[in-house]
């Protein structure tokens, strides 16, 4: 192996592996949530930041999405957490009836199509930051999610089918 005669990119190590920032788990004022929501008839979200995750922020973001879709009932497909089955998100649901909600089964997280959105908004907002407070948060994800609506097609769930494979003819000549 022949030496290094540059200094390494910023994030690497001398010897060439990239440096990994510990993740850390903290509560208080500093840390922020994301809320999202996926249309997949057009592949449109809405996102919203809190500083919590409980029954007020999430029905702050129901109403982001109730204003975001005037028309039509609106199926909310969630997780069991419990902010989403508090008594009193069941009570405000009830003073929405265009919305629904459906739970999706406890470990089946595939069956929720937002999941695939929040790896590609994780990558395109967050993934290689760092962020100096909950504003800066607020401004990617408002950036984010602006960008992505831009380029937004229809959410399908599963692979396409492959294509179809066209045999050519082939000759056999016997003797």
């Amino acid at each position: 192996m022949i030496p290094r005669t540059f200094p390494p990119a910023p994030g690497w190590s001398p010897d060439g592996h990239r440096i990994k920032a510990e993740l850390d788990y903290s509560r208080g004022p500093e840390k922020t949530w994301v809320y999202g929501g996926l249309r997949v008839r057009d592949g449109q979200q809405v996102t919203m930041t809190a500083t919590s995750r409980n029954s007020v922020f999430y029905q702050q973001f129901l109403q982001k999405l109730e204003v975001a879709n005037p028309v039509g009932d609106i199926y909310v497909i969630t997780d069991n957490l419990s902010s989403h089955n508090s008594i009193s998100t069941r009570t405000w649901i009830e003073a929405h009836p265009r919305i629904k909600h459906v739970f999706i089964p406890v470990g089946a997280c595939w069956l929720n199509l937002q999941e695939a959105w929040w790896r590609i908004f994780r990558k395109a907002a967050l993934a290689g930051r760092t962020f100096a407070g909950p504003d800066e948060i607020t401004q990617a994800t408002a950036l984010a999610t602006a960008q992505l609506n831009r380029r937004a097609r229809p959410w399908i769930w599963g692979r396409p089918a492959p294509p179809t494979r066209h045999l050519r003819r082939r000759y056999i000549y016997r003797l």
